[in-house]
């Protein structure tokens, strides 16, 4: 350990102090990455950042880590990636030409015998590492779009393989990785927003090819504890990447946009354009990595079926969000994809054929409260031959049942942006109903000592509770996440901060073709004067108007009281007919709203 810390300590060091003087000298010399239109950054940013990470991981390899044979070809294999990015970055070769070289080191890789072991065949893991290696290089300088993005995604995916490394007894391979994250590290003090030093290819596809191989070190020599360590493990670790090159090569390779072209549709331009900042929206995906980084950690230790049903539960949950944030417009009017094609459309508007994935979804989730009430009751029933035999048997008799259930009771003639917690009791019948027909299958078709009336109430629980969340998802991110307004949206004042005008809030949220940027509430009640609704402060109308709607740029009122005193209602609209404001009245229908 002692080694593993002064690796990381001296790497940081050297490579603080080598990134400073590679940013003077590219600003020196003109050497920069200026603005694009298909580009996030807005200034002129120095280049070359992947010079000194290059150079200190291997001073770092040359001082702290004993010859080795694995990590010796790795280094190679990465120092040839780190010269064909650098030449991208001078003379800015085809795509194919940076593939060609992607291929190379990954066949120099392969021929070397350095493998993931996730078959008995040599061939097929050859395939699958050759994907591998050329698939997270590719996906680390994807990432690269942001800044501080690449690198620190890179730190925490080097640290769970650091940890993986260690505890499987691969201390010299661990030092090696120590010095990487130290690199990378000093790096991220100028690459960090607001950005002052960009790594270019030479750094992400050193990076990424670094990362890839580094992993396989973990799934050789027999040091794979587990099936889920050697399917899970190395997918975890470099989640965030692998999600984000899915979720933009989906995107573009159905809107007929080049895979290889840049633009603003990452995964973090679309957090951006849903309002956090830079910098929260980096941090939100590095706190995504390490979760996924922590979960890699724990598969190890779990069985088969637990690991699987941990990882199928986070990969939902991200598909969910996928779904979410595709919605999301991330380029101005005159740059937006058009989303014209049929299958476009499928992956991003949930209204259109959103039932079959309702159904999937919820296949999922009964398969999944039904093994956890199981394995609460009885513990690993895999190790229990006739627990397991029963369970697989009865496993698609649960499913059939509790499907029917729920179309019977009306679980999906909901729709999901617009649950409510009223929903539930639609929710708690249909699971109710559910159990009491498996009750009686069971009780008719098998041995009644199989039957556990522990694991039928656990099992409705656990349903009830993720059927709920599961509804209520796409509400839940879109309060977790800053509301999406469009450049031109009109700043809207909502008169009356009772029901009607938090029903007039909900309506914008939920309708973005308003076009309004809710920025306040105004009152009559002197009690309601200060507090806040969604976030949105309440102002008080003995005030001053006018004082008011200058502060906060108001455009628009928007009128929801039912009743308003008439001396009120003259006074807003003499206020709007002076200073050009447009004054509208909320009209409230029964379970409807519209805007005159």
């Amino acid at each position: 350990m002692k080694e593993v810390l002064l690796s990381i300590l001296l790497a940081f060091s050297l490579s603080a102090i080598l990134t400073l003087l590679t940013r003077n000298i590219a600003r020196k010399y003109g050497l920069v990455a200026k603005p694009r239109a298909d580009r996030w950054h807005k200034k002129p940013t120095a280049m070359y950042g992947g010079v000194p990470i290059f150079i200190t991981v291997w001073l770092a390899y040359l001082l702290f880590v004993e010859w080795n044979r694995e990590i010796s070809i790795i280094l190679a294999g990465s120092s040839l990636l780190f010269l064909v990015g650098l030449i991208d970055d001078i003379f800015d070769i085809k795509p194919y030409q940076k593939l060609l070289g992607q291929i190379f080191g990954a066949l120099f890789i392969i021929g070397n015998g350095i493998l993931l072991n996730w078959t008995e065949s040599t061939l097929i893991n050859s395939a699958v590492t050759f994907f591998w290696i050329i698939g997270i290089t590719n996906a680390i300088n994807l990432l690269d779009n942001m800044d501080g993005l690449a690198a620190g995604i890179a730190v925490i995916a080097a640290t769970i393989t650091l940890i993986s490394l260690y505890e499987a007894g691969g201390y010299n391979d661990a030092v090696m990785i120590s010095g990487f994250i130290g690199a990378l590290l000093g790096f991220l003090i100028f690459n960090f927003n607001p950005a002052s030093i960009f790594m270019g290819d030479a750094g992400s596809m050193f990076i990424g090819f670094f990362l890839s191989t580094s992993i396989l070190l973990s799934q050789t020599a027999g040091r794979s504890r587990s099936i889920a360590s050697v399917l899970a493990v190395p997918v975890l670790t470099l989640f965030v990447p692998i999600f984000d090159t899915t979720f933009v090569t989906i995107l573009r390779k159905l809107s007929g946009k080049k895979i290889s072209q840049g633009g603003r549709d990452h995964t973090s331009h679309k957090l951006v354009a849903l309002g956090l900042s830079e910098k929260k929206a980096v941090l939100l995906l590095y706190g995504l990595a390490a979760v996924a980084g922590i979960l890699a950690i724990i598969v190890r230790n779990l069985e088969f079926t637990q690991s699987v049903a941990l990882i199928a539960t986070f990969t939902v949950i991200l598909i969910m969000a996928g779904i979410y944030l595709a919605k999301v417009k991330a380029y101005e009017e005159t740059q937006e994809i058009q989303q014209q094609n049929a299958i476009f459309t499928f992956l991003v508007d949930i209204s259109y054929k959103r039932r079959i994935f309702e159904i999937f979804l919820d296949v999922f989730l009964i398969s999944l409260a039904y093994y956890l009430a199981n394995i609460i009751v009885f513990g690993p029933i895999e190790s229990d031959e006739k627990r397991w035999e029963f369970f697989l048997m009865s496993l698609p008799v649960v499913i059939v049942l509790k499907l029917s259930a729920f179309l019977l009771l009306g679980v999906y003639r909901g729709i999901w942006r617009y649950t409510t917690l009223s929903d539930s009791i639609t929710f708690a019948k249909a699971v109710v109903s559910g159990s009491v027909l498996c009750v009686i299958v069971f009780f008719f078709f098998f041995k009644l000592e199989e039957i556990s009336r522990s694991v039928i109430l656990l099992d409705a629980l656990f349903l009830f509770t993720t059927l709920t969340a599961s509804r209520l998802a796409f509400r839940l991110f879109r309060q977790l996440l800053p509301y999406q307004s469009q450049p031109n949206s009109r700043k809207v004042l909502i008169y009356g901060a009772g029901d009607g005008g938090e029903m007039v809030l909900r309506e914008i949220y939920n309708n973005p073709k308003l076009n309004y940027l809710p920025v306040g509430f105004v009152d009559d009640d002197p009690m309601k004067q200060g507090k806040t609704i969604n976030g949105l402060k309440i102002f008080g109308s003995n005030g001053d108007l006018s004082k008011i709607c200058e502060e906060i740029g108001v455009q628009e009122i928007v009128i929801s009281c039912k009743e308003l005193k008439p001396e009120n209602l003259r006074r807003v609209k003499d206020f709007c007919r002076e200073t050009g404001i447009i004054l509208k009245k909320a009209e409230l229908k029964i379970e409807t709203i519209g805007f005159e």
